[in-house]
């Protein structure tokens, strides 16, 4: 342990070569939390997962600059990655906490028509809803079957059949 502390450096006040070495420990520590945490958390965008993203990566950069301990840190940053799994895990098995924790997804347009208030709920103007049906190969809203804003903000389009 005495040489572990003398390679990571103090808490304060590491030198270069120390922060060098937090650097590699960080990365492989980064990649296995990514890797833990599991595919869906940089995937698809809910909440839940935009949070547990920014403060993963506020931790492991409190500690890359000493600003925090390196085992605490270290340990409240993977207690925080298991528990986003676990939630995960238990949200496919309970639809109430998948509600809870996922946002819903919003038809907003279907068989050519455009619902307005579904437009409102989704947050979007007319003209990002054509530059995002744009975007899907579609030129205007009567081609669509089907088109959904999905939990992760993503425009989903079924085109109709020709």
């Amino acid at each position: 342990m005495e040489t572990f502390r003398w390679l990571i450096g103090p808490d304060e006040g590491a030198d270069t070569a120390q922060l060098c070495v937090r650097a590699l420990i960080l990365f492989v520590f980064g990649v296995a939390c990514v890797r833990i945490a599991g595919r869906r958390t940089f995937a698809r965008y809910s909440a839940l997962d935009i949070v547990v993203a920014l403060i993963v990566g506020s931790n492991i950069s409190r500690v890359m600059t000493g600003k925090a301990a390196f085992f605490p840190a270290l340990a409240a940053t993977l207690v925080l990655v298991i528990l986003h799994r676990l939630l995960a895990l238990a949200s496919l098995r309970w639809g109430w906490l998948a509600v809870l924790l996922k946002a819903r997804p919003i038809r907003i347009i279907e068989g050519g028509t455009v619902d307005d208030g579904a437009l409102r709920r989704a947050n979007l103007s007319r003209v990002e809803l054509t530059e995002a049906l744009r975007m899907e190969q579609v030129a205007q809203a009567d081609e669509v079957e089907l088109a959904t804003v999905e939990g992760s903000g993503k425009l989903s389009v079924v085109p109709k059949r020709r």
